[in-house]
């Protein structure tokens, strides 16, 4: 059989279309870092927070400040994605403050009901997925991610429109997204505690002088908030 030579190629483009949402995977000494902070943690965030879970705590200033370095590292990587997403380099690079860090610590029948964050992006990062609970996301019956999973949802459409994408994470999982993008994550039932931490992104610090003026600039809107 002889090949037509003469045939050109069509080149397909394609376009990217609504939000910038990415997973990496965060290094061992970033999870043990986040689980040892988070034990001298005090502030109880329930009240600042849209999920049904009885342990939520948040992150002292001078813990945030010692964390700064590897969120930084992590908003460096959305910056290029997000330049490969829009397919065009920022006029400006953009300014994070890291202005709320906490850790979730989730039980059975607890869960996050659809919300969005504060802020210029959001993150979540998963610490530990006990065993327990991957047996039962595995058992799970069902079109979605199932138990302890994470959902995400952005506009409507018809069903060959993709308006939602769902994600059973794995520890060390990091998920950064625009904080105006609605989420929510499913309970389940197994006897244990799955951890995670979430943090909200303003865009009011230069990236590069994150390490140095977060903290200040946090207390100083504290301070101000009071006046």
């Amino acid at each position: 059989m002889v090949k037509d030579q003469n045939k050109s190629r069509i080149a397909i483009s394609m376009f990217n279309w609504g939000p910038c949402v990415i997973r990496l995977k965060i290094n061992e000494e970033f999870q043990n870092k986040l689980l040892d902070e988070a034990k001298q943690n005090k502030e109880d965030y329930r009240g600042k927070l849209a999920g049904q879970i009885d342990k939520e705590t948040g992150y002292s200033d001078d813990a945030r400040q010692r964390l700064l370095p590897y969120v930084s590292s992590a908003l460096g990587l959305y910056n290029q994605a997000y330049e490969a997403y829009t397919k065009k380099k920022f006029e400006k690079a953009p300014e994070y403050i890291l202005s709320a860090l906490w850790i979730n610590y989730q039980k059975k029948n607890e869960f996050n009901p659809p919300h969005d964050h504060d802020g210029k992006l959001s993150f979540v990062i998963y610490l530990k997925i006990p065993e327990e609970l991957k047996k039962e996301n595995k058992e799970y019956k069902g079109r979605s991610c199932g138990p302890g999973g994470i959902q995400f949802l952005y506009g409507e459409g018809p069903r060959d429109a993709v308006t939602y994408m769902s994600h059973f994470p794995e520890e060390r999982d990091m998920f950064i997204f625009p904080a105006w993008l609605k989420h929510w994550v499913s309970p389940f039932t197994s006897d244990c505690t799955r951890i995670s931490v979430s943090g909200n992104i303003h865009d009011s610090a230069p990236l590069n002088n994150i390490t140095k003026f977060g903290p200040e600039y946090v207390k100083d809107k504290k301070d101000n908030s009071k006046t």
